[in-house]
């Protein structure tokens, strides 16, 4: 009887080694046997028409470019900073806010002329409500202090406004159905300067599939709804903390950024 108990728990140990850590069903399957035979064949199906074949796919997109279009119409109709947020805190088509403890909607000082745009928040960003509060947002600051700046001299935000689980990347629904709230909050903000920050900011902001690397360094334009900004687009902190050679490239852009300021009369 020992030699039996032994063996089973030697058998139940090595399958949990292996992965098998949980039962799936109620009754055991005998992989070695036979497969069943083939159920048999029905009458000759009938082919869809093509106009069938797209119906689905067609429904599937209907609430979705209904939930964009009431995205843009809520956010239209806000006039100001205090109106987008308490319209974002209402808001409840973004799947994200159901998973998400707080609203992130930004930081810093509107009327500075500078915004900077970054992805998602995080865990610490949901926490507290504030975008950049993490490691990212240490850096960030550390960054803003080496051009002169701080939280009370620049405007900080993000494409998305709710922390996607796990921090994962955002869908590109719920990027489209933030859009609409971003490009208020730029209109509202009328910054001098958009720096963005990371690929997910250029992405949105920019409307382009280029890399962060290819953009980053060289000036943008941001033209819509009768503002025309210049946009320097740049490495997330994020992402510099991860690879610390590419902080002089950074360095180099904010000074990009800093001497444009400067030659504004220091927005």
């Amino acid at each position: 009887m020992t030699d039996d108990h032994d063996l089973a728990l030697a058998m139940l140990r090595w399958q949990v080694e292996m992965g098998a850590d949980e039962a799936v069903g109620d009754t055991p399957v005998n992989r070695l046997a036979a497969p069943p035979p083939p159920p048999p064949k029905s009458a000759e199906p009938r082919l869809a028409t093509p106009q069938a074949a797209r119906a689905p796919q067609a429904l599937a997109l209907e609430p979705v470019q209904e939930s964009v279009s009431t995205a843009r119409r809520i956010a239209q109709g806000c006039n100001s900073l205090d109106e987008l947020r308490e319209a974002l805190l209402r808001f409840d088509l973004c799947p994200l806010r159901a998973t998400a403890t707080n609203l992130v909607f930004a930081d810093g000082n509107p009327d500075s002329g500078l915004m900077f745009i970054g992805e998602a928040p995080g865990a610490d960003e949901d926490r507290q409500g504030l975008p950049f509060v993490g490691a990212s947002g240490k850096l960030l600051d550390r960054m803003l202090a080496a051009i002169g700046r701080d939280r009370t001299s620049a405007y900080i935000t993000n494409t998305i406004f709710w922390r996607p689980p796990g921090n994962r990347t955002p869908t590109p629904l719920e990027s489209e159905l933030c859009v609409p709230f971003l490009e208020r909050h730029i209109e509202l903000v009328r910054p001098k300067m958009l720096v963005l920050l990371g690929k997910q900011a250029a992405t949105v902001v920019l409307e382009t599939a280029d890399g962060i690397t290819r953009l980053r360094g060289k000036w943008k334009s941001y033209t819509r709804s009768g503002l025309d900004l210049p946009v320097m687009p740049t490495y997330h902190p994020a992402y510099l903390l991860r690879n610390a050679p590419a902080k002089r490239e950074a360095w180099r852009d904010f000074l990009e950024v800093k001497s444009r300021l400067d030659s504004t009369n220091g927005v």
